[in-house]
C-alpha cells in the first residue's frame, strides 16, 4: 500500500475494580466515533505532523507518543523503518482519561503494520503499545492499549497477553468529560507504593468478584463489584466535583460509577432505561461545582483500532 489511514478508538482504563488490568473500548450511542487517527504514507523524506482539535495540547515532538510509537514498531519488526509522511488527527482530548494516549499509540502501530505488511500479529503491537504507555504515563500498563487494539471489554493476564470478557448488551455507559486536563504520570503518582494487606485481598475480591459476575450473568454481584476500591480514594481529590457527580449518577440508578482511567473523566454503568437520566444527572452535578463539562451515552466498542481508509 502506498498511504493508510488508521482508527483506534477512545477507552476505558482501569474499569472500575481493574487497576491495569481491565479496560473497555467505547464508542457513543449517537454521533460520530470517538478516538483518533494516523494517516501515513511512503515518502522520499520523512516527517511528522498531527491536527485536529487537541493538536495544540500534544507535548513536543521528543516527548509525542507517535514517534515513540514508530521507533516500538521498528524494533519489534526488526528492521529500520523506511521514510514516511505521517499525520496525527488527534480528536481526544489529552490528559482526559479516555485512553488519548493509547489511541494515538495504537492507531499508529496498525497503520505501520497495515501499510509496511510487517505480519507481526496483536501480540507484538500489544507489547509494542505498552511499552510507549510507559514512556508516557512512567509504568507499563495495557488496560487502554488492550481495548483500543482489540476492542471490546480486555482482561491483561499475568503474561501481558488481553483476553475478552463477555459484557451485557442491555448495559451502557455514562460518560461525562469535564474541561479538565490530568497527567496520567501526576496520577499514578498520587497512589501509594504499598497497600495494606486488608485492602490487597478486599481489592482482590473485588475484581475477582466483577470478572466472575460479568461471565456467569450475575447481575447482584456485578453491581456489588462495580466500584474502584485502590485507585479512587488517592484521585478522587484530584478531581474537582468527583463525588457530587458519583452521587449524582449513584442516585439515578446506576449500578457502578467511578473515574475513568486515571480521570478526570468519569464513567457509570446503567442500563438503557436509566443511562441518559444519569449521564443528565452526572452533568448537571458538575455545573453545579463550577466545571464545564460534556456528558456522553456510549457503548460498548467490539472492533477496537482498523484501517478505515
Amino acid at each position: 500500500m502506498k498511504r493508510v489511514l488508521a482508527f483506534a478508538p477512545a477507552s476505558i482504563g482501569n474499569f472500575a475494580a481493574g487497576f491495569d488490568v481491565l479496560g473497555a473500548a467505547i464508542v457513543p450511542v449517537a454521533g460520530p466515533a470517538l478516538g483518533d487517527q494516523v494517516e501515513i504514507l511512503a515518502a522520499r523524506v520523512s516527517s511528522y505532523a498531527a491536527d485536529g482539535p487537541f493538536a495544540h495540547r500534544l507535548p513536543p515532538r521528543q516527548d509525542d507518543l507517535v514517534p515513540r510509537a514508530c521507533a516500538a514498531f521498528a524494533r519489534a519488526w526488526g528492521s529500520p523503518l523506511p521514510p514516511l509522511a505521517i499525520r496525527l488527527h488527534k480528536n481526544l482530548p489529552v490528559g482526559s482519561g479516555l485512553g488519548s494516549s493509547s489511541a494515538s499509540v495504537v492507531a499508529t502501530l496498525v497503520a505501520l503494520e497495515a501499510l509496511l505488511e510487517a505480519g507481526l500479529g496483536p501480540d507484538a503491537l500489544l507489547r509494542a503499545g505498552g511499552e510507549v504507555e510507559a514512556l508516557g504515563s512512567g509504568a507499563f500498563h495495557l488496560d487502554n492499549v488492550a481495548p483500543a487494539l482489540l476492542g471490546g471489554l480486555c482482561l491483561v493476564d499475568p503474561a501481558g497477553r488481553a483476553r475478552a470478557l463477555p459484557f451485557p448488551d442491555d448495559l451502557l455507559f455514562a460518560v461525562a468529560s469535564p474541561e479538565l486536563e490530568l497527567n496520567t504520570r501526576d496520577a499514578r503518582q498520587a497512589l501509594p507504593a504499598q497497600v495494606p494487606l486488608a485492602l490487597a485481598v478486599a481489592h482482590a475480591q473485588n475484581l475477582a468478584g466483577l470478572v466472575l459476575a460479568l461471565c456467569s450473568g450475575d447481575a447482584g454481584l456485578r453491581r456489588a463489584c462495580l466500584r474502584d476500591l485502590l485507585a479512587e480514594p488517592h484521585r478522587a481529590p484530584l478531581v474537582p466535583g468527583f463525588r457530587a457527580v458519583q452521587e449524582a449518577a449513584m442516585g439515578q440508578g446506576a449500578e457502578g460509577c467511578t473515574l475513568s482511567g486515571a480521570g478526570p473523566a468519569i464513567f457509570a454503568v446503567a442500563d438503557q432505561g436509566r443511562v441518559e437520566a444519569v449521564a443528565e444527572a452526572m452533568a448537571r452535578a458538575w455545573e453545579q461545582a463550577g466545571v464545564r463539562s460534556q456528558a456522553r451515552v456510549c457503548r460498548l466498542e467490539p472492533r477496537g483500532a482498523r484501517v478505515v481508509g
